[in-house]
């Protein structure tokens, strides 16, 4: 086996309980060595990368090195969650893969305008959400040169 870089941070944005638990089952059995955190909406994303409200430590809240994103959410969708993290100094390098149900071509188009570094419908066996999983991470993790995961608090405002 490969020498495998440090573990990366997978952060998941989905309201969709069983798409989570789904979606961990899959990165276990695709053997990616990464961490998994749940996010429920574009709220608690937010708080997330800002580290605020319950996400303040950062052993709880570790920064991501990879966003997994639902577009559609309860409180702030994906699409406006997308929009404030391209936006953001501190937090646009950080991959955003597009994980969603809609095949529609506006959403797809629009996810890429905003700045998505990837688009994937969600896949609708649990045999080809593992292949998916294996796939990114394999991709993100293996393939892909990133940034290294800098916390700088960067400058204030």
């Amino acid at each position: 086996m490969k020498g495998r870089r440090t573990t990366v941070t997978i952060l998941m944005a989905d309201d969709d309980e069983d798409d989570c638990m789904l979606a961990r089952e899959a990165l276990a059995e695709s053997r990616l060595a990464n961490d998994l955190y749940l996010v429920r909406d574009g709220e608690e994303l937010m708080d997330y990368l800002h580290q605020r409200g319950q996400y303040t430590d950062l052993k709880l809240a570790p920064r991501p090195g990879l966003i997994l994103l639902d577009l559609n959410m309860p409180k702030k969708d994906g699409r406006e969650a997308l929009r404030e993290i391209k936006a953001d100094p501190q937090l646009k390098h950080i991959p955003v893969v597009v994980l969603t149900t809609s095949k529609a071509e506006e959403d797809i188009y629009r996810s890429y305008e905003l700045g998505a570094n990837s688009y994937i419908t969600k896949p609708v066996t649990f045999a080809s959400l593992v292949e998916v999983m294996r796939t990114i991470g394999k991709y993100w993790f293996e393939i892909v040169e990133l940034p290294l995961q800098s916390v700088g608090n960067g400058h204030g405002h």
